[in-house]
Order: structure tokens, then C-alpha cells, then sequence
């Protein structure tokens, strides 16, 4: 927990329990600290004097309010969608089965799905010991 002073302290200067601001002390550029003021009439408190408290956290939600996991897919449909077919083909302007001749969504599925081939991966690019010279 922090070791923070509380935010709200009794000001004797305004005689009544007031907010707290924390304004920076500085030494030239280099900040030293932070000294903690009445927000009503400015009076400055010692930080060493102040009880600290720990922030509480509001305790609105409990177990039962979590969300509960949403499933899109049933069970292995997600992997027989459009976007993974071999005859899916995608370009800037539209998605194309180039099977059906049609256009179709990526989430798309129908009973003639072929999978993609793996990719193979790239090659590493070659290194040349020749220089180029500039003429």
C-alpha cells in the first residue's frame, strides 16, 4: 500500500476538514519534494504530521459481475472460414473465392473449403562480396 498522506486533513487555519494539494518544492530545477496545502486557504501542513492512508478501492463488482467467455465459433468452425481457404483471394478492393466466382467476407464458410498450403518461409537474403562503385 502507499505511504501516502490522506488527501483530506483538519485545516486549523480554516477550522474545518478540507482537501489537500500537493504542490512540488524544487531547488533550483532539481525537485526535492511536495509540500501539502489547504486547497481552501493555502495553509501549509507537515507531511511527517499527517496520518497515512491507503487509497481504498471502490468494491462495486464482485465474482458474479465478471464477464462471461462469448464463443463466435462452435468447436473447429472458425478453422474452415473464407480467409483460410486456398480460393480466398484478397486485394484492396474486394474479397474474391476464386472457386464460387463470387464475392465473399473473410468470415464466410461453405462445404467446398480446402485449406491453404503451409507457407514456406522466406529465404535469408543473399550477401554479395561486390562493392558497387559509384562512377
Amino acid at each position: 500500500m502507499s505511504d501516502a498522506p490522506s488527501v483530506e486533513a483538519f485545516c486549523p487555519a480554516c477550522n474545518r476538514e478540507r482537501l489537500l494539494l500537493r504542490k512540488p518544492k524544487y531547488d533550483g530545477f532539481t525537485r526535492i519534494g511536495e509540500d501539502l496545502t489547504c486547497a481552501t486557504c493555502g495553509h501549509v501542513f507537515d507531511a511527517a504530521a499527517l496520518p497515512a492512508v491507503a487509497p481504498k478501492k471502490p468494491d462495486i463488482f464482485g465474482a458474479d459481475d465478471q464477464p462471461q467467455k462469448i464463443e463466435l465459433f462452435q468447436t473447429g468452425e472458425a478453422e474452415k472460414l473464407c480467409r483460410r481457404c486456398a480460393s480466398y483471394t484478397v486485394n484492396p478492393f474486394r474479397q474474391w473465392c476464386a472457386l464460387h466466382r463470387r464475392e465473399v467476407e473473410a468470415t464466410d464458410t461453405c462445404a467446398q473449403f480446402a485449406p491453404k498450403p503451409p507457407e514456406k518461409p522466406a529465404p535469408p537474403p543473399a550477401t554479395s562480396s561486390k562493392t558497387s562503385s559509384l562512377r
